[in-house]
């Protein structure tokens, strides 16, 4: 059985008044004062500006204090935050394989890595220098690697200090972990730390310093 239409919606219906209505427009006429639109040009603003800069000097003391700025960067970076003097001895292990997220191919298009494939460094090249995370402003730290890896071809890699001077007064190359991407990929909390391979596996250490022997009264 149908349903009966109610009144009310058949009365409308019938009506037309569910039609959409016709839009209209009105001119109203011109309400208060009107000015023109005056915009100033910011390219001539810009040019005035940077003019009188040049005319007073400032743009000559920027780009000194930007020198100045830019050599002590260099000079010093910025420490890494967050990384401490070890207190106690941390060891682990630290697997770099990765899993290839698309496919890898040579320039004729033929697949070398399929996408989904696990992949380890290491199986294609190996970690022939340990790397060596320092304070380099921790002179009992810079001892210590030296004695340890001064012979060998070990990275010294800093956190802290300055590795243009270092390198100078040690006569060996030091690099500076800007950021502190490295730590934050091996997950090192605390320096003096190495990196040293083991098998397929990367094994890292947070190194304890021994304390320095106290002199004899």
């Amino acid at each position: 059985m149908k349903r009966a239409v109610p009144l009310a919606a058949a009365a409308l219906l019938a009506s037309g008044m569910l039609a959409p209505l016709p839009s209209s427009a009105r001119d109203y006429g011109q309400q208060g004062n009107v000015w023109s639109i005056a915009e100033p040009d910011l390219l001539a603003q810009i040019h005035a500006r940077l003019t009188a800069m040049e005319a007073s000097g400032e743009t000559r003391k920027l780009n000194e204090a930007l020198r100045r700025k830019t050599i002590a960067r260099v000079n010093r970076p910025e420490p890494v935050a967050g990384i401490v003097h070890a207190a106690k001895q941390r060891q682990w292990h630290f697997d770099p394989t990765i899993t290839v997220s698309e496919t890898i191919a040579d320039d004729k298009g033929r697949t070398v890595i399929a996408a989904g494939t696990r992949v380890n460094p290491l199986d294609s090249v190996a970690l022939r220098h340990p790397l060596v995370f320092l304070d380099g402003d921790d002179a009992s730290q810079l001892s210590w690697a030296s004695q340890r890896f001064g012979k060998t071809s070990a990275k010294f890699i800093l956190v802290a200090g300055a590795p243009l001077a270092l390198m100078k007064a040690r006569q060996r190359r030091f690099y500076f972990d800007q950021g502190g991407k490295l730590v934050a990929h091996f997950g090192i909390r605390a320096v003096p730390a190495t990196v040293t391979q083991d098998g397929r596996r990367l094994l890292m250490t947070e190194q304890v310093l021994p304390k320095p022997r106290e002199p004899r009264s």
